[in-house]
């Protein structure tokens, strides 16, 4: 088709096909914006791809990419995942594209696309997923937890030190038995002396002793 062959027109492919992608993965559309998403990037690359092993691979490239940001900003929060992931989606997208001028265009729209994207937040609600894994549930005196509550609640204040890097998620040593904790958004890497500045149940968060 001659609208394929207009220059720009990746760019407009790549960019509502990320919005809706990445909105999906922000906010609870229902499903709806991932299919409009997989609909437009599943158009841009079979338009410029002929070979359906090449069309297979790229494509798979371009959601694995998407899989890891949704990693890294779902678990691991700490945005290495995520840089790579999409580093990874404008490279396919490159890739596939007929010149160098396309693949631009195709590159500016992926990232257009994921940063308005963020857009929707302010309109639809927030994707609340995995909540059980970022363990909010807070565990009180109500439910039988005191004992455990009151163990928890002796490390206030207390120093240790990180058994594993907080990324920001780790384990620390306190009083030389170990715990689960999380950092106040820092990267705090092993063998690391902290203090714990605050205990919300289970949830242990501490900071970075300075020297």
């Amino acid at each position: 088709m001659e609208i394929f062959e207009l220059v720009w027109i990746g760019f407009v492919l790549t960019g509502i096909g990320s919005l809706f992608l990445i909105g999906e993965v922000l906010v609870n559309a229902r499903g709806i914006f991932g299919l409009l998403g997989i609909g437009f990037i599943t158009i841009y690359f079979g338009a410029y791809v002929v070979e359906t092993s090449f069309f297979i691979i790229m494509l798979i490239l371009y959601f694995l990419g998407l899989i890891l940001i949704i990693i890294d900003g779902k678990i691991l929060n700490d945005g290495t995942l995520a840089t790579i992931g999409v580093a990874i989606m404008l490279v396919s997208v490159a890739l596939v594209a007929p010149s160098f001028t396309s693949g631009l265009y195709a590159v500016l729209g992926v990232i257009l696309g994921t940063a308005g994207s963020f857009l929707f937040l302010k309109v639809f609600k927030k994707r609340e997923m995995w909540t059980k894994i970022a363990l909010k549930d807070q565990l009180t005196s109500e439910e039988g937890y005191n004992s455990l509550n009151k163990e928890y609640e002796k490390l206030l204040g207390q120093s240790g030190i990180t058994k594993t890097d907080l990324r920001p998620v780790g384990t620390i040593e306190v009083n030389k038995k170990d715990y689960s904790a999380v950092s106040n958004g820092q990267w705090i890497e092993k063998n690391t002396h902290i203090q714990v500045i605050q205990v919300d149940g289970t949830k242990i968060l501490v900071e970075k002793i300075k020297s």
